[in-house]
């Protein structure tokens, strides 16, 4: 019997080819040319900045702005812009323009990549992808240009104005004013623009798409409907939270008019929501506002956006199955549907590898790192949850801190189940076998 050969299933090919965007960062940013002194930046540095680009995360071990030069920060862009559509996403739009036909095998990568349920309209999907992508980030570019050039020369203005909404949007947070977005913490142009980018980019394309095209709550699909009721739920939660922990803290708003704690405080309970950009130093934050914070990054965005975490709609799956638990109901419902228990099974899935990982990288930190243990939990979620905020730990990084934060990125951006998907082998099928059912005693 002649040997089928072998072939790459969806996860594996998106994760090789993060991995290979990465590599080529790397190669590229470690080049003198990349650098602004013109000596080659250490290898380590550029491997971790390349990962954090792909994976959108925003973490830096060193200051984008004075260490690299306008063609390391042109790098840096491209693979934030690759790394938040997805390389599956940019390939196909190249397809469509020179006319070649997507495959089925193409189209099933592609579902992969933007947690879709089905492979009807995968084709229509990358292309509202990429319009939308280019109308948002064009917005955004144009109104942060406007804003900085009363502070820059408006050929840098644009520039920064671009840059920076390609990482709002993409949920990536990295900056070129060294200190993020904290001379802007009383802007109102500058931070609604950053998080109504960072809001949409989080919700997810078919989301985007689906409001776009029912234009009515009734018609809405019952994810949107929950991605949507999740998100703002969140968020106003995050605001509250952070508001009343630290209102009376002098180290962070304390001293700040009202409008302007509450706009401080609205920016930074957006910013877990996967994007690095702050406008308050968060080594100053109380101890239980970090907490929060964490939780917020363990949960994240939305499937199919730009964010990582493991997403509003497992929370939301996970949440219900307790309630349901707590009430004595066998199904698993909300807005009059019944979630299958195989989506809540994949759920905990989820939410128990993602949980494991981030207890495991932690632990080794706590090792490797002279840290205490909420710093290096706090990078660590971070890290998994691309989002990009630290308190600091990220620059006095060891190597091999280093290594495993660029590694927990890579897992976070892919999927911790894609990614175990990738690696796992291919089980057979069982047909239509199944044993015998027997209760184990729990609780």
């Amino acid at each position: 019997m002649q040997r089928r050969p072998f072939q790459m299933r969806p996860p594996q090919i998106l994760t090789i080819g993060f991995i290979i965007i990465i590599a080529i960062g790397t190669l590229l940013l470690s080049l003198p040319v990349a650098s602004s002194t013109g000596k080659p930046v250490a290898l380590i540095d550029a491997l971790f900045t390349a990962a954090s680009a792909t994976a959108v995360t925003g973490l830096a071990t060193v200051d984008t702005q004075t260490t690299y030069s306008l063609f390391g920060e042109l790098v840096i862009l491209c693979m934030i812009q690759i790394g938040g559509l997805g390389f599956m996403t940019l390939s196909t739009m190249v397809a469509l323009i020179i006319g070649k036909r997507i495959t089925i095998k193409e189209r099933l990568v592609i579902q992969e990549a933007m947690n879709q349920l089905s492979l009807e309209g995968m084709v229509r999907l990358v292309r509202s992808v990429i319009l939308f992508t280019l109308l948002a980030e064009g917005i955004g570019a144009v109104l942060l240009s406007i804003r900085f050039s009363s502070q820059m020369p408006l050929g840098q203005a644009i520039y920064f104005g671009i840059f920076h909404a390609v990482s709002a949007f993409c949920n990536a947070g990295f900056d070129l004013f060294s200190k993020s977005l904290v001379d802007y913490r009383g802007d109102l142009l500058v931070n609604l623009t950053v998080i109504f980018l960072v809001v949409v980019g989080g919700l997810g394309f078919s989301v985007v798409t689906d409001i776009y095209n029912k234009r009515s709550w009734k018609r809405l699909s019952l994810h949107s409907k929950v991605v949507i009721r999740v998100t703002i739920f969140l968020l106003v939660m995050a605001t509250v939270i952070i508001l009343a922990l630290e209102y009376t803290n002098p180290k962070s708003i304390a001293d700040l008019p009202f409008g302007e704690k509450i706009l401080a405080s609205f920016f930074q309970a957006v910013m877990p929501r996967t994007a690095g950009f702050n406008t308050l130093n968060l080594a100053d934050f109380r101890s239980a506002t970090l907490m929060s914070i964490i939780v917020f990054m363990f949960i994240g965005a939305s499937p199919g956006s730009t964010g990582g975490g493991i997403k509003t709609t497992t929370f939301a799956a996970i949440a219900l199955a307790i309630w349901s638990v707590i009430r004595g109901n066998n199904d698993v419902e909300l807005f009059k549907r019944r979630l299958p228990i195989r989506t809540v099974l994949k759920a905990l899935a989820i939410a128990s590898i993602s949980l494991l990982w981030v207890v495991l990288v932690t632990v080794i930190l706590l090792i490797t790192e002279q840290a205490s243990l909420q710093t290096v939990l706090f990078e660590a979620t971070s890290a998994f949850a691309t989002v990009g905020l630290s308190t600091g730990l990220t620059s006095d990084l060891s190597v091999i801190g280093k290594l495993l934060i660029a590694l927990t990125m890579l897992i976070g951006r892919v999927g911790p189940l894609t990614m175990a998907f990738a690696i796992a082998q291919k089980g057979g099928s069982k047909g239509l076998r199944r044993y015998p059912e027997e209760r184990i005693i729990v609780g």
